[in-house]
Formats: structure tokens, sequence, C-alpha cells
């Protein structure tokens, strides 16, 4: 990965070909880069945030198993997009097969014409080793289902809950837990790969999350440039005193703010966050709003807000 640092920030390019070689953080870095369109995708199609993570998450392990696939490396970001767009309409279609961006075929049968075995297809894959050490830091049970939905053919919950002998709901609880845990070491090695660049986002993010408290609180943080000015999506101007304002009324709608992504660099810093609308009027608000602050000597000179469009 070192290498990779010498010109400056990796590209999608550099960064597929490294995962091809079997380097583990560099998938980490893609999915990392790449998971706010991921989520944005998943929320406006399945309108829920934990279905919306749940469906990231699956899609980043089947990026796990399918990245070799990517014909166009310097598009890796469209093709994650289309496998969570195929992981979402699954979701909404209640199948119980898992689709991909691409045809499995050539996967998921061997040349006998049966399913494959977990560890040939695991031994053919470049990034085996860090597959086989994180299989194995699950629990028995969580080792069990994964390997079956991803490397299997038995892919339904209720196939998978008649091979472990447990019931559906305990079949999905597992999955949901090392899906967590192994997306979750895989942007973990992307963090060990780049320190500076984590401790910058950390930072931010703390800031975020005490900003947004403070405006749901109607008060205003002390991180603005004096003459700082918010641009809405409208286009109207403000000063950052009318945040609050703004915050009262969605709040008074039911209307919440999560934040589910931070990219920080020293001059400009990006925050996007879910708008979770109540149940009796889900479009409210858009589903997602990206805040750009353009940095002033530590502080926001200017802050644009923006509505992506929904998909």
């Amino acid at each position: 990965m070192g290498d990779l640092l010498v010109g400056g920030v990796p590209t999608d390019f550099d960064l597929v070909q490294a995962v091809r070689r079997g380097d583990a953080s560099c998938l980490g870095l893609l999915l990392a880069r790449h998971r706010a369109g991921m989520y944005a995708v998943a929320l406006a199609m399945l309108g829920h945030s934990q279905d919306a993570e749940d469906a990231v998450q699956e899609a980043a392990l089947i990026a796990l198993r399918r990245i070799g696939d990517v014909r166009d490396p310097d598009a890796v970001g469209p093709w994650l997009r289309m496998v969570v767009r195929n992981v979402c309409r699954a979701q909404l279609r209640k199948m119980s097969a898992v689709p991909v961006a691409e045809p499995a075929q050539a996967l998921a049968m061997d040349r006998s014409g049966g399913p494959p075995d977990p560890a040939e297809v695991l031994d053919r894959h470049a990034l085996r080793d860090w597959i086989w050490s994180a299989l194995e830091d699950l629990s028995p049970g969580q080792r069990l289902v994964t390997m079956l939905r991803y490397f299997t053919d038995v892919t339904s919950y209720e196939d998978i809950a008649a091979v472990c002998a447990t019931p559906v709901g305990t079949v999905r609880s597992r999955l949901n837990q090392a899906r967590a845990k192994l997306v979750g070491a895989l942007l973990s090695s992307a963090d060990r790969t780049h320190d500076d660049a984590t401790a910058l986002s950390a930072l931010h993010r703390r800031l975020a999350v005490q900003t947004l408290e403070s405006a749901y609180r109607g008060d205003l943080s002390d991180r603005w440039a004096p003459h700082a000015e918010v641009i809405w999506p409208t286009g109207k101007r403000t000063g950052p005193d009318y945040l609050p304002t703004a915050f009262a009324r969605d709040t008074s709608a039911g209307v919440r703010h999560e934040l589910f992504n931070v990219v920080a660099g020293r001059e400009v810093v990006i925050w996007e966050c879910a708008l979770l609308n109540p149940p009796e009027d889900p479009y409210h608000c858009p589903p997602t709003a990206v805040w750009v602050h353009f940095m002033d000597q530590g502080r926001v000179g200017r802050l644009r807000l923006h509505h992506p469009r929904r998909r």
C-alpha cells in the first residue's frame, strides 16, 4: 500500500489493482471512499436507515468476492452502487437469493455442475488469506452461516436455517452480526493504512455530532468564521445563526438528521446526513443532505447545503 501513496492519493484504478493482488486494506479504502454513495442508493430505495445499512454491508461482502469481475477499475464506484441497487431490489422483491452486479454463474457452479466447495471459492480469490483470517475471527455459528450465504448456493435464509438446524430468525441475526464484523474489519484495515486521514476524519466527525446536537438545542457552535455564510439548496443565503431556526422547523415536523459520513480535508469538509422523516409524512424532506464546509483558518467560512436527486 505504501507504494500507492508515493505519488499522492491513490486512484480507484490503483486501489482495484492492489485489491486484485490481495491487499485487503485497499478494498477497505474503496469501500470507505464510496460508502456514502452506496448508502445514498440504499436509503433512497429502502427508505429506512437500518435496512440501508444492512444492504451496504451485504454489497460490501459481495464486492469482496466479485472485485475481480470489475471490467473498468476507474468505474468501480458505479459498480459498487450497482451492487447495492441489486441487493435493494432483492429486498424489495422479497427474494431469498441475493443477485449480484454481473452474472454469477461462473462462480456459482464448479466444472462438474454442482455447488462449489467454499474452500475452493476462497482459494481462487486474491484476498483468500484475509478472508480466511477474518472468517476464523467469527464465532462458529456466524462462520457457518456466512460461508453458506456467500460461498455456496445455499443462500436462502430458509435453506441455511435447515442446514444449521436453527430458526430463520437466528440465521438473520448471525448474518447481521457477521456482516458487521467483516465489513468493520475491512474498514479498520483502511484506517490503519491512513492514520493521519483517519484522525482528521474522526476529529471532524466529533465536531459534526457536536454541531448537530447544538443546533437541535437551538444553540450555535463557535466554529464559524466572523463573516461566514450558509448557502441553502434553494440558493438562499443566510448567516449561520439561521441554522437553529431551520432545525427547529424540522424537529417540529418530526424530521431527524442522522450523520452517516464525514470526508475531511484541510480546506473542505463534507458531511452527509440521512433525513429521517416521520412515518405519517415520509416525503417531508429529501432522503439525504450534504453539507460542504469551506474552511477558513480552521473555522467554517462558507457552508453549502445540497439535496442529491432521488434515484
